[in-house]
């Protein structure tokens, strides 16, 4: 995501299935548009060229995107794509729109009207905000979601863009079953955010635009030991839950049908609804991994193109946006060390396994990104002939807080490390993300640069992309040019 992920996760796992997570479904979508949806996050260290992720989605076959803010140099890669876009409103800007039309007009022309021309950009939604009745923002942006809203509806109105529609994405903390009635059929919308959730249903009602929410099926593994593994998934037949004559045999189904439910149980019959983000990370916990990725991924592409649609709801095509596209090292990992792991390909573009996007479930390799640059191939590690190691462990946390060493926990890819192994993997991420400078791999003396790839079968040791930011990738005049300055300044210290 643009902005910090943080899940309040314990109040959903506290007793029965329903309680332990809940979101969200269905678009009464044509069969002609089948094809799922993919979000674009951008907080890594070292972005990928925008043409290049671009030209990648249309070699897999991506035509619908999420986007959490309007990225200028994104949306011109993707002039003249045709992949249909959703563009989002960071929560920072909600205030400053809510109370600003022009602001709100100001955004809309800069990155709707710019792009909506003839062989221009595809842009269907405006995402207005990212989760902002989380629980973990304490009410932040609650007063200022709906007039937002409003203020880019009206701009986009008087901009003459009637083919872009807004909506509002929302975490599923905002529903829920009550602990004396866990079933779909009971849900409703939290008392303390009701009013003005049904408030802002009935504007996207009226305007005839979708409602989106976000469904994390993993979160209910990673939030409680007891949860079923096999109802996180679609092919598991060992659990199910019965309300009344339905039968769920998914989380993600019982968690949409309660969405359902709630809409339902305020009058708003057959509105279209977005999972706006829905996925399983590859790392960062026992139960993140490629495999398990795959499985879910897979699992949901394929219901949810198939047409079945939910127990409540059969026959029903679902609009659904996987979370996400490319790995993210600088996100915030105060929800989980998974939260940097989510991405269908890895940070330089790589697939991380196969994904058939058709539905069909065939075993098919995605392409990865082309033409990608990378920093030569060193890695630094531990210098184990290292005379004083008394600070080693003050330097490995040094290196993981200014890195990303989330590889490294419990029942993470890396885990199974020596002390030794840990303290390179952590130096090495240190030096590869701050572009291999020789000082980056210093750590008082205990760092080594070698050319002897320290990966092993389960644990990657990475060689981080070139951005330009390398004094390897610098012309020489700019790196003679750096040395006098510091050889001039020196002194001075």
């Amino acid at each position: 995501m643009a902005e910090k992920r943080s899940r309040s996760t314990n109040s959903f796992f506290s007793h029965q299935i329903l309680c332990l997570f809940l979101v969200s479904q269905v678009s009464n979508a044509s069969c002609s548009n089948t094809s799922v949806g993919v979000n674009w996050g951008t907080m890594s260290s070292h972005q990928l060229p925008p043409e290049n992720v671009v030209k990648m989605l249309k070699d897999n076959g991506f035509t619908k995107l999420k986007l959490f803010e309007a990225d200028q140099n994104i949306l011109n890669a993707l002039i003249g794509s045709e992949i249909e876009v959703m563009i989002g409103i960071p929560n920072r800007l909600l205030k400053e729109v809510a109370q600003d039309l022009s602001v709100a007009a100001s955004w809309v022309e800069e990155n709707v009207t710019a792009y909506s021309y003839k062989g221009g950009v595809n842009i269907k939604y405006i995402a207005v905000g990212n989760e902002p009745f989380l629980q973990t923002y304490n009410g932040t942006y609650v007063e200022f979601t709906l007039p937002a809203l409003v203020n880019i509806q009206r701009a986009l109105e008087e901009a003459d863009l009637k083919n872009v529609r807004v909506t509002v994405p929302f975490n599923a903390d905002i529903y829920f079953s009550p602990e004396s009635n866990p079933v779909p059929s009971a849900g409703d919308f939290r008392p303390e955010l009701r009013d003005v959730t049904i408030e802002i249903i009935n504007f996207l009602y009226t305007h005839d635009s979708p409602f989106t929410v976000n469904i994390y099926p993993f979160l209910s593994l990673y939030g409680n030991a007891y949860f079923p593994v096999d109802f996180a998934f679609f092919d598991g037949s060992n659990n199910s839950l019965r309300d009344g004559d339905l039968v769920y045999t998914n989380v993600f189904d019982a968690n949409l049908d309660t969405l359902v439910c709630a809409m339902e149980r305020y009058s708003f019959l057959g509105m279209k609804i977005i999972v706006g983000e829905v996925g399983w990370p590859t790392d960062g916990d026992k139960n993140a991994n490629a495999n398990s990725a795959k499985r879910f991924n897979q699992g949901m592409i394929k219901h949810a193109i198939s047409g079945n649609g939910t127990p409540a709801r059969k026959g029903v095509i679902m609009d659904v946006y996987l979370f996400s596209l490319i790995d993210e090292d600088a996100k915030s990992i105060a929800p989980g060390t998974f939260e940097r792991h989510w991405g269908i390909f890895e940070f330089d573009g790589r697939p991380k396994y196969e994904l058939d996007l058709s539905g069909k479930g065939d075993d098919k390799t995605l392409v990865p990104v082309q033409d990608v640059k990378y920093l030569p191939k060193t890695w630094c590690v531990l210098d184990t002939n290292a005379f004083n190691q008394d600070d080693l462990a003050h330097n490995v946390d040094y290196a993981c807080s200014l890195s990303d060493c989330t590889a490294l926990g419990y029942g993470s890819s890396c885990n199974h490390l020596t002390n030794v192994g840990n303290a390179s993997y952590a130096f090495n991420m240190y030096y590869q993300m701050h572009d291999q400078k020789t000082w980056d791999c210093d750590f008082l003396g205990l760092g080594l640069i070698t050319d002897v790839n320290p990966s092993d079968d389960h644990c990657e040791f990475p060689i981080m992309i070139d951005t330009g930011n390398s004094p390897r990738s610098q012309p020489r005049s700019s790196r003679v040019l750096a040395m006098v300055l510091v050889i001039l300044v020196l002194p001075l210290l």
